[in-house]
C-alpha cells in the first residue's frame, strides 16, 4: 500500500479548474475586481469562498435567527425566522446557479448577506424606521445590508466592515438606481446573473415558505388556493408523483412542486434571454438594458396572483398586521426615547454618532436588534421610565 500524500488542491488549481466549468458570462471564482482593501490570497479558498465564510461568522447574521419573518419571532416553533428565510434563498440560488453555469459561491454569498440589515419585526418594522429617519436619509434594508458589510460589522483590525470582494457587494445593492465598476469607473445597468438570480430565488422562497407558513397557522385555507393558478399546477404535479397525496398532510409536498416549477421556469427562461440578447461576456451582462435573469410572462403572472393572495389572506390579516403594528409602536418609542437619551445608546453606536450623526447612529442600533431585544430594551428603558 503507498503511503505517498495525495497532491493538495490549491487555491489557483480551484480557480483554473472552475473557470473551465463556468459560463464565460459567470463571475470568476475570486471576483473581477478585488476588495476595497487589498488582501494576500487564501491558500486554499478563493476570494469569494472567503466572503461567504466572512458572512456566516458575522455577528449581524447569527442576529438573524431573531428576526421576524413574517410572524413575530417566538410565536411559534414552526414559523420561518430571517435566518432560515436566508438559509433557503441560498439553498435555491445555488441550484440555479449551477444549473447556468454560474458562479455558486457568489450567488450563495448574496443570498447570505442579503438580509442582513433587515431591522426586528420584518417589514412593518423597516417601514417605522424609514418613517423615523425621513429626514435623515430614509431606511432600506438593501441599503443597511451594504452597510454592515462595509462599515458596521467590526471584526478585522485592518479595516471596516468585512471587506467583502466586489462582487458580493454589488449583489447585495440588489436593485440599485445605477452601477459604477470599481476599475473603469464605467456606469453600467445591470448587476451580475449571479446578483439577478439570488434577487430572484429571494422572491421564490419567501412566496412558497409564507405560503406554507400561512397554512399552518390557518391563516390561509386550502379552499382558498384553489382559485391560484400556480397552486393548482403544483397539485396536479404532485398527484402525477403520488396519486394519494391529501393537500391537507402533505401541503410540504405541493409546495415543493411550486419551487420546483419556478425554478425550472427561471432556468429555462433566463437561458433563453441569454441566447436571444447574444451574451458573450460579463461585460456583456451588465451593460445589457435589462436584467436577463427572469421568469415566463405566464409563471411571472401566476406568482403575482399568488402574491396578492399572500397580502389579502397573510399580511394583512389582523393576526399578523396587529402584531407587527405593536411592534412598530415598540422601535418608535424606543428611538424617541434614545434620540433624547444616547448615553443610553449601544457602546459600538455611541462610538459612531461623531461620525455619523445621532439619528444614523441610532437607527443603525435598533435595526440590528432581534426582536427579544427590542421587547426587552424598551421594557428596560422606556416601560419604566429610565
Amino acid at each position: 500500500m503507498s503511503s505517498e500524500i495525495p497532491a493538495l488542491r490549491s487555491r489557483s488549481d480551484f480557480e483554473r479548474e472552475e473557470t473551465i466549468q463556468l459560463a464565460p458570462w459567470a463571475v470568476p471564482p475570486g471576483g473581477s475586481a478585488g476588495r476595497s482593501s487589498p488582501e494576500a490570497a487564501h491558500s486554499y479558498r478563493a476570494g469569494i469562498q472567503r466572503d461567504r465564510a466572512r458572512i456566516i461568522h458575522c455577528n449581524s447574521f447569527r442576529r438573524l435567527d431573531g428576526k421576524t419573518q413574517v410572524f413575530l419571532n417566538g410565536t411559534g416553533d414552526h414559523y420561518r425566522t430571517r435566518l432560515t428565510h436566508t438559509i433557503e434563498v441560498a439553498s435555491i440560488s445555488r441550484t440555479i446557479a449551477r444549473s447556468l453555469r454560474l458562479n455558486e459561491d457568489l450567488a450563495e454569498a448574496i443570498a447570505l448577506a442579503h438580509d442582513l440589515g433587515h431591522p426586528p419585526c420584518g417589514h412593518r418594522g423597516e417601514a417605522e424606521l424609514d418613517r423615523l429617519l425621513k429626514d435623515h436619509g430614509g431606511f432600506d434594508h438593501n441599503a443597511q445590508s451594504l452597510r454592515i458589510v462595509e462599515v458596521l460589522e467590526e471584526k478585522y483590525p485592518q479595516f471596516h466592515g468585512l471587506n467583502l470582494t466586489w462582487d458580493v457587494r454589488e449583489g447585495i445593492q440588489k436593485h440599485a438606481d445605477g452601477y459604477f465598476h470599481p476599475l473603469t469607473g464605467e456606469a453600467y445597468t445591470s448587476p451580475s446573473l449571479e446578483a439577478q438570480i439570488a434577487d430572484l430565488a429571494d422572491e421564490i422562497a419567501y412566496s412558497s415558505h409564507d405560503l406554507d407558513d400561512g397554512l399552518d397557522a390557518g391563516l390561509i385555507t386550502l379552499a382558498g388556493l384553489d382559485e391560484l393558478p400556480l397552486w393548482r399546477r403544483a397539485l396536479a404535479q404532485a398527484r402525477k408523483e403520488a396519486p394519494n397525496v391529501d393537500p391537507a398532510r402533505h401541503r410540504g409536498f405541493v409546495i415543493r412542486c411550486i419551487v420546483n416549477h419556478l425554478v425550472d421556469d427561471l432556468v429555462a427562461t433566463t437561458a433563453e434571454n441569454l441566447q436571444s440578447a447574444g451574451i458573450r461576456s460579463l461585460d456583456d451582462i451588465r451593460r445589457h438594458d435589462r436584467r436577463l435573469a427572469d421568469f415566463s410572462l405566464e409563471t411571472r403572472k401566476e406568482l403575482s396572483t399568488l402574491r396578492r393572495h399572500l397580502f389579502q389572506n397573510l399580511y394583512l390579516h389582523p393576526e399578523v398586521a396587529g402584531a407587527n403594528e405593536k411592534a412598530a409602536r415598540l422601535i418608535s418609542e424606543l428611538y424617541h426615547h434614545l434620540i433624547a437619551h444616547p448615553a443610553q445608546l449601544g457602546r459600538k453606536a455611541r462610538a459612531r454618532i461623531e461620525r455619523d450623526g445621532l439619528h444614523r447612529s441610532t437607527g443603525d442600533y435598533i435595526s440590528g436588534m432581534t426582536d427579544r431585544y427590542l421587547a426587552r430594551q424598551h421594557r428596560e428603558l422606556v416601560a419604566t421610565g429610565e
